[in-house]
């Protein structure tokens, strides 16, 4: 299979492999995985909360 990425995904790809030392392919995989979870909890009508900040408030994940 043949992915064409953005710039913008390219980049993201570089951080995630930078991040943690694993290849672009399990990056990939990983990638699409947390992806479909996402979507299918979306999907059912759930949230997705985000702490960036330990000491911040967990905010709702927004999807453009």
């Amino acid at each position: 299979m043949t992915v064409n990425l953005t710039s913008r995904a390219s980049k993201a790809l570089e951080t995630a492999v930078e991040l943690t030392g694993d290849s672009k392919t399990d990056s990939i995989n990983r990638a699409l995985s947390v992806y479909a979870y996402v979507e299918q909890v979306l999907h059912e009508g759930g949230s997705i909360l985000v702490q960036g900040d330990p000491d911040a408030a967990p905010q709702k994940l927004v999807i453009f």
